[in-house]
């Protein structure tokens, strides 16, 4: 398994250029955000009629998907692991706070598609196509790279 550097150097390849960069720092967010709206609005009967599940973790698909990333980010490190799972937590109770407000699926929808909309103008302007084409790990890798390459920045 490759190491988080080595993710990050991979991923960074295809992101050099400032405004790219700028896209992404706001809509990798973005589109986390809204992936767990997403999955936060498919019922949650289906878990617990199909498979007799009724967990308060589990009263949402976007906690169980959560928790299967966490896989992911815990094998990179326990750091990594504890920033995202800090980001998931923020994403799920800001979701709860947007759904009250307005239908959380179609709010995330809205937020989804300009989410990828400005993902692939910043790409059409570093002239590389996104790292997720070569591999949808990245997906993962993009929501880190960001926290990573904001932290430095304020250092």
């Amino acid at each position: 398994m490759k190491t988080a550097k080595q993710w990050f150097d991979e991923y960074a390849i295809s992101h050099q250029n400032e405004t790219n960069q700028m896209v992404h720092y706001i809509c990798v967010p973005i589109i986390f955000f809204s992936v767990i709206g997403l999955l936060m609005s498919i019922p949650t009967t289906l878990l617990k009629e199909t498979f007799g599940l009724y967990n308060p973790l589990l009263e949402n698909w976007a906690s169980v998907i959560g928790v299967l990333i966490s896989f992911f980010y815990l094998r990179l490190g326990f750091w990594y692991f504890m920033e995202m799972l800090f980001v998931m937590l923020l994403c799920i109770v800001g979701n709860f706070w947007l759904g009250a407000h307005v239908p959380l699926l179609i709010a995330s929808i809205a937020l989804f598609v300009i989410g990828w909309i400005g993902q692939f103008w910043g790409h059409k302007i570093e002239g590389i196509k996104p790292s997720f084409v070569k591999d949808l790990q990245f997906l993962l890798i993009g929501p880190l790279w960001v926290i990573q390459k904001l932290g430095k920045k304020k250092n």
